[in-house]
């Protein structure tokens, strides 16, 4: 920008500033400048913020990359035949034999991020990706003190871990507060070591709540616009009252620095975790044990739920908690120990949260009619994993189908139509043997080799059994046919598709 243009810029700035200030004389409200207590509670809580530093070996890779690696230079470049003599064939920097004297030594490499204090016996939450894979863990206090740290425990479906050291001197620390009082809108500080510059406070507000990035399992993020860059990770999101309402943990940023959108894992969870990591080392989730999916507007209609909300249970564990107390493919829950359940992330969240072993009440709608099922949780275990409800890599369709319907070929189960698609025994119902690719069952997924065991929640055994339930519902006035469908495997979905 030239001289020329910058005076009339500071012209224009000086009369704005000779109108706001008229105008504050007048009587402007004092939120409009933001609040006057970020700096009482920065004072108050800032002791208790820490940068967390960490240590890694890792393996050098001779000539591969990093800044041991020879540069990459345009073939006959001038300087080639200087950086090849140079780095392959002295023994320097990249050089030397694979395996032998010269190949390069392991070397440390350290990290930096934050924490904060939440007890003053020395222990520290943080994020688990500012420690993971450290070999050695030090917390350094707002004074520059360094002490080393040994690690608690650590949950990766939250990111958090729990620290814990010696102190040297009395410590400040921070309490929880209450995320689920927050609203959009309140003012929050963010406190952290952002590109290792140590104890940094910025402010901002709430943006939004309950936000799903799908980085994890229980996402429930608060969105902020306070400033969060590279070394907040693990720092605490501060209320006016100076209570931790969330740890700061993500950032979008197309450039690595702030945008003004940044996510902290909200109090609510992170002191349920931060508890059983100190009590028992590890997380101890509780485990309804059923499958389940979302309940889309045709599922809705399909089921009768106005409006549509809830959790569709796909499928049920036969050793799981939620078998012997009468819950069964085909419910839907909308509530979960007094909870509404919106959607099953809702109902993840909730049974996740709640007490291995407690007897909870849910309630859940079949047949359009509300019952409340009594379940005793059981112990969610890591090893755990929900496998794809959808089938893939199907073989051939068989030629020779029995019936059409809803776009789709369709065959009663026989010996070689099971052999064909490797269709378990104990699976039984009708099996798809080809789809129309521009049907409403294409667009939802389904693929030959599926089994279609129920339609409108009544069993089938044929095709013609399939196009009698869809004849009767489009006499009803339906829009579309709920499907229950499993797998070769056995494992079940709902599929909604469209009758018209």
């Amino acid at each position: 920008m030239t001289a020329a243009t910058i005076a009339p810029t500071r012209l224009r700035l000086g009369l704005a500033a000779l109108a706001v200030g008229a105008f504050s004389a007048l009587g402007t409200p004092a939120y409009a400048r933001g609040p006057d207590g970020i700096a009482d509670v920065a004072e108050k809580v800032i002791d208790a913020v820490v940068n967390i530093s960490t240590s890694q070996t890792v393996e050098a890779k001779g000539g591969g990359g990093g800044s041991n690696a020879m540069p990459q230079l345009p073939p006959g470049s001038p300087f080639e035949e200087f950086f090849d003599d140079f780095f392959k064939n002295r023994k320097g920097p990249g050089g030397g034999s694979k395996g032998g004297e010269n190949s390069p030594a392991p070397r440390k490499t350290n990290s930096l991020g934050s924490g904060f204090i939440i007890d003053t016996s020395g222990v520290v939450v943080t994020n688990n990706h500012v420690i993971a894979d450290a070999d050695e863990i030090n917390v350094i206090l707002n004074d520059g003190t360094k002490i080393k740290a040994e690690l608690v425990g650590v949950d990766k479906k939250t990111d958090l871990a729990v620290l814990k050291f010696k102190p040297s001197k009395p410590l400040v620390s921070v309490k929880f507060g209450d995320s689920d009082k927050l609203r959009l809108g309140d003012w929050v500080v963010a406190i952290g070591n952002p590109f290792s510059l140590g104890g940094t406070v910025t402010a901002g507000i709430v943006s939004a709540k309950n936000r799903d990035i799908s980085s994890g399992p229980y996402d429930s993020y608060i969105q902020t616009d306070a400033s969060i860059n590279r070394g907040n990770s693990g720092g605490p999101l501060f209320n006016l009252d100076g209570d931790v309402i969330g740890v700061n943990t993500l950032i979008i940023s197309p450039s690595g620095g702030s945008i003004g959108i940044g996510f902290a894992v909200p109090s609510k969870t992170v002191a349920g975790v931060v508890d059983q990591l100190r009590q028992f080392g590890e997380l101890r989730r509780g485990w309804l044990g059923v499958r389940i999916q979302s309940v889309t507007d045709e599922i809705a209609e399909s089921l009768n739920i106005k409006p549509p909300r809830g959790a569709l249970v796909a499928g049920v564990d036969d050793k799981g908690p939620a078998k012997p107390a009468g819950i069964e493919p085909g419910d839907v829950v909308v509530k979960f120990d007094g909870k509404d359940v919106k959607d099953p992330k809702d109902l993840s969240r909730v049974v996740a949260d709640t007490a291995v072993g407690k007897e909870v009440d849910v309630v859940i709608i079949r047949k359009s009619q509300e019952e409340t099922k009594k379940v005793t949780l059981g112990r969610l275990q890591d090893a755990d994993k929900v496998q794809a409800a959808v089938k893939t890599d199907e073989p051939p369709p068989e030629k020779t189908v029995t019936q059409k319907a809803l776009g789709l070929d369709l065959a009663a189960l026989s010996k070689d139509l099971r052999a064909r698609y490797k269709i378990k025994d104990s699976v039984k119902g009708v099996v798809v043997t080809n789809v129309d690719a521009n049907s409403d069952a294409a667009e939802k997924r389904l693929s030959a080799g599926d089994v279609i065991i129920e339609v409108a929640q009544e069993a089938v055994s044929s095709g013609a059994d399939i196009q009698k339930r869809v004849d009767q519902l489009k006499k009803d006035g339906k829009k579309s046919v709920l499907l229950l469908v499993s797998n070769a495997d056995g494992e079940l979905r709902f599929v909604a598709l469209s009758v018209q």
